[in-house]
């Protein structure tokens, strides 16, 4: 059953001299290239998807012109972040700026959302894997104490091994724990940046919209 563990170890034998905990450990640190990579790449290479270049500056032209339609159309098409939002706005343009504030605030949350997503997996993942490494250095230091309990202080292998396993378990969470907090810190920013950028577009739209509205409601007065 565990065959595919021995083959590995025989490779790597600092994975057999860290003992059974050095497993999730692994684990821990694949999921984290694994949500690095995705997000990696959904927040800076695919940043396009969040914020399309070009985009508000068509929309704004369009609404400044009074093509209102053809603005609600090209915010649907893009399918990106700041498409959505706006389009959320366009559908409830018409409505009190109360409403249509609410409408973008909503919109701008789940946006958010989807950016922020496994982003908090990965401060789960540094604190447990500090903790797993704190707990390779309690197993290593009972087989340590169990080796010296069974055959005396004097075989210095058996010593060896139990502090190797200690302090390996420690070392290879705490290695996996530092940059993943890092990294968990530079993602968290990067989405505060963007969802920063679509908040200053939103609010932008906002007052544009209120400014059509209070003016469509004076039109109607003077009427």
């Amino acid at each position: 059953m565990y065959e595919w563990w021995y083959h590995i170890t025989a490779r790597f034998p600092l994975l057999a001299k860290g003992g059974p905990v050095m497993l999730p450990i692994i684990l821990c640190s694949s999921l984290v290239v694994a949500i690095t990579i995705e997000r990696f790449w959904t927040l800076l290479i695919r940043v396009k998807k969040i914020l399309p270049p070009g985009l508000f500056d068509e929309f704004k032209s369009l609404l400044e012109k009074g093509e209102f339609e053809k603005a609600k159309w090209i915010t649907e098409r893009s399918n990106t972040s700041l498409g959505r939002i706006l389009h959320t706005g366009m559908q409830n343009q018409n409505a009190p700026r109360d409403v249509l504030k609410e409408s973008l605030e909503e919109a701008g949350r789940k946006e958010a959302s989807r950016m922020n997503r496994y982003i908090p997996l990965l401060a789960t993942l540094a604190s447990v894997s500090t903790l797993l490494g704190l707990l390779g250095t309690v197993t290593g230091m009972i087989r340590l104490f169990g080796v010296i309990s069974a055959q005396g202080p004097g075989n210095p292998s058996a010593l060896a091994s139990g502090i190797a396993e200690a302090l390996l378990t420690t070392a290879a969470g705490l290695i996996i724990a530092i940059p993943t907090r890092l990294i968990y810190h530079y993602f968290q920013a990067r989405v505060h940046f963007l969802a920063g950028e679509l908040e200053e577009k939103a609010t932008e739209f906002l007052t544009m919209a209120s400014k059509s509205f209070t003016k469509e409601q004076e039109q109607g007065t003077s009427k």
